[in-house]
């Protein structure tokens, strides 16, 4: 049996893709296991990388998280990893121990796959190394993230690494048709595997206000009882209230990104269906605002960014599913069975 390797950007959904694999493979009688190579933990120092946790805890297994993700890494890592063979060392090590007590080991990929290739640790010289296939999870969105996945294939391809096939997850609904009819058919011509095509669902890849939070690592000054609320859209407030109001109508579940200093702007944004408001340069903001946010359940969070790199900041935010999530877990697991073609990557697993 071999291992099976996830890349992609993020955004596209790995760690819901390797759960939702693991589990349906357990479900067919195999013992499978989990691996990462590389974490991340959002900057916060001594924080266990979240899908190692996840993964330990459904799955049941008893290796500790430092065997299941043996490094985690932020933006500057290399001056924090001076000696790169004893990282290698060190990854090898404990794949090679859960592979010894695991029947398959499914190994989910960093943000990027060239992430740590400073070290020979990036996704296609590990998968090289590990005797490991590829499996591309791809979000799309436009045509740019079709070449993404080819680009991948061919890049696995050349570096003689086997390239199981590719998934399109989260994909939003107006995108579906063109994924399952154009790009399926693009990606087969090339010579390639198309595995599956899976919709975007709420419950798995909408982030929590928690998450932003956790990424901006901002101040919650109201509705920290409600940071589990999904957020489906985002807004930036830099427009009047009269030429906004339209937008904020229509935009639900949303995070809406303004200057403290916006209090009219806040206030119409907490008459809609309003997630978060994020209020950025530091500014706090009118204390009528927040007693508003506080009648409508709306968490405020207070960030000394400027709008701008606040904007880019939150393009980290990814949703990560909790162990006690059991609602998204089970989605993981029917997205599969659904939309997957799982009984071909369990005979490449085999092969």
């Amino acid at each position: 049996m071999k291992s099976l390797y996830l890349i992609g950007a993020p955004g596209s959904g790995k760690t819901a893709v390797a759960l939702g694999l693991a589990l349906k493979l357990r479900k067919e009688g195999l013992n499978p296991g989990y691996f990462k190579p590389v974490g991340t933990t959002a900057g916060v120092l001594g924080k266990h990388d979240d899908d190692g946790v996840l993964m330990q805890k459904v799955l049941g297994m008893d290796e500790d998280l430092e065997t299941i993700v043996p490094f985690t890494v932020a933006n500057f890592y290399i001056s924090n990893f001076k000696q790169p063979d004893k990282c290698r060392e060190r990854v090898l090590e404990c794949y090679n121990r859960i592979a010894a007590k695991y029947e398959c080991v499914i190994i989910d990929g960093t943000s990027f796959p060239w992430v740590m290739a400073s070290f020979g640790l990036d996704a296609m010289t590990l998968a090289q190394e590990l005797g490991a296939g590829i499996l591309c999870t791809i979000q799309v969105e436009n045509d740019f993230d079709f070449d993404e996945a080819l680009f991948f294939n061919r890049h696995a391809e050349s570096r003689g690494v086997e390239v199981v096939g590719t998934i399109f997850n989260n994909i939003p609904r107006q995108m579906l048709a063109k994924t399952e009819g154009v790009y399926s058919r693009l990606l087969t011509g090339f010579g390639y595997e198309f595995l599956g095509a899976i919709p975007s669902r709420r419950e798995i890849y909408s982030p929590t206000v928690a998450e932003y939070q956790e990424t901006l690592q901002g101040e919650v000054l109201a509705g920290e009882d409600h940071l589990d609320l999904l957020v489906e859209d985002v807004l930036v407030g830099a427009m009047t209230i009269e030429s906004a109001l339209d937008t904020l109508r229509r935009a639900l579940n949303k995070a809406v990104i303004i200057g403290g200093d916006r209090s009219d702007y806040a206030l119409a944004a907490l008459e809609t269906s309003t997630s978060v408001l994020i209020l950025t340069g530091g500014l706090y903001p009118n204390i009528r605002v927040i007693a508003r946010a506080e009648e409508k359940g709306v968490p405020v969070i207070l960030v000394h960014y400027d709008t701008v790199t606040t904007v880019e900041r939150i393009s980290e935010v990814t949703r990560r599913i909790k162990p006690k999530d059991s609602k998204a877990i089970a989605m993981a697991l029917e997205n599969i069975e659904q939309y997957c073609r799982w009984e071909l990557i369990m005979q490449r697993l085999k092969a």
